[in-house]
């Protein structure tokens, strides 16, 4: 297919113009190989690991494929201690320990999430990906300026048009415009208020229309319509997650699985009860029962702290109580084939979508 925008393909290297989300969880290297073979661009979610994991993670991907790939970090500030904060959470969900016969204080020093590190960043100028992005803001400027320097690219997600200027100012090369129907957690930075998260159809050209550099669109696109719909809305790009949910190189749960076929376009809400941040997952019991959102939760991402436990000891009886089942709206996009395969029906079916409108 000949793509009329070229600024993306041109800027990283790559085919097509489609992203295939760093989810953390889901996201196999295997998945990112096969993306990066079929034309798109693979991510590796790295907010999970540690420096080690993460040079594990790039020694296999750089072995599978010598096409583009980019590294996802969060830069999240670390959170300030707050004893009296994390013993009434624990304390609200004392019920739910009992219930599953775990000890009080369990998950107490589990690690959650971390932000980008010189560690980490040592990692990455060692490999040298294509691209690194950053949720949640970007990283101090001495960090930013080693990746930079590397002549490695910078991403930043943007949940606002504010958002997206202030990214733009702080040295990205992409902006990623996230809409309400996004899976997981929300890259806002300036601005914590989910009620006024534009949705992607809204938000894009107004991202669009607030920067010069390329805009990537994510948020509820699973198909040829929803790519076709953001180049038409100015976007350079897309960015797709959950339609790669239940592909074969995805690492998703049989749990998580099973929700995702079930799930509909109601069947999502934004809960912090899991990290502490807001996130768009499936309505499961626990977020039915103390969520969706709690003004309780310790701060991001201390509060993954005390329901990891939960959904291991949940899990390992067959039940999705305590999982977090991220996804974005249009969970009936998700398609069951390999990731390579999807990649070329997504090409395909934009194609012939075109081909209809002239």
């Amino acid at each position: 297919m000949k793509w009329h925008d070229r600024r993306l393909l041109d800027l990283f290297g790559i085919e097509h113009p489609i992203i295939q989300a760093p989810m953390a969880g889901p996201v196999s290297p295997q998945m990112v190989i096969a993306a990066s073979e079929a034309g798109g661009m693979g991510s590796i979610p790295a907010a999970m690991l540690t420096p080690d994991t993460l040079r594990g993670e790039l020694q296999v991907v750089k072995q599978g494929t010598d096409r583009p790939f980019s590294v996802n970090f969060f830069v999240h500030p670390e959170p300030a201690a707050d004893a009296a904060r994390e013993a009434g959470w624990r304390k609200r969900l004392e019920a739910y320990y009992a219930e599953l016969d775990l000890a009080p204080d369990a998950g107490k020093n589990a690690m959650t999430r971390a932000p980008f590190t010189p560690a980490m960043c040592d990692v990455v100028l060692e490999f040298r990906p294509r691209v690194v992005s950053f949720h949640f803001g970007m990283p101090d400027e001495a960090l930013l300026r080693r990746v930079k320097d590397a002549g490695l690219l910078a991403m930043g997600s943007a949940t606002s048009a504010e958002e997206a200027r202030w990214l733009e100012g702080h040295g990205c090369d992409v902006v990623i415009a996230q809409g309400n129907e996004a899976g997981g957690h929300r890259g806002m930075f300036l601005n914590d208020d989910i009620s006024r998260q534009a949705g992607t159809m809204a938000l894009v050209p107004q991202v669009v229309d607030a920067v010069t550099v390329p805009v990537i669109a994510a948020g509820g696109i699973g198909d040829g319509r929803g790519i076709v719909a953001a180049l038409a809305l100015g976007a350079a790009g897309v960015q797709i997650g959950t339609a790669f949910m239940l592909t074969p190189e995805a690492k998703t749960s049989a749990l998580h699985r099973a929700a995702l076929r079930q799930a509909n376009d109601n069947s999502t809400v934004l809960t912090n009860i899991f990290t502490g941040r807001p996130a768009r997952g499936i309505v499961n019991r626990y977020v039915r029962e103390v969520g969706p959102m709690s003004a309780d939760a310790p701060q991001f991402p201390l509060a993954a702290g005390a329901s990891q436990p939960m959904r291991t000891a949940a899990e390992a009886r067959g039940s999705a109580d305590f999982t977090p089942l991220w996804s974005g709206q249009a969970p009936t996009l998700a398609r069951e084939m390999p990731t390579g395969a999807l990649i070329a029906t997504l090409v395909a079916e934009t194609e012939a979508v075109l081909k209809r409108f002239g």
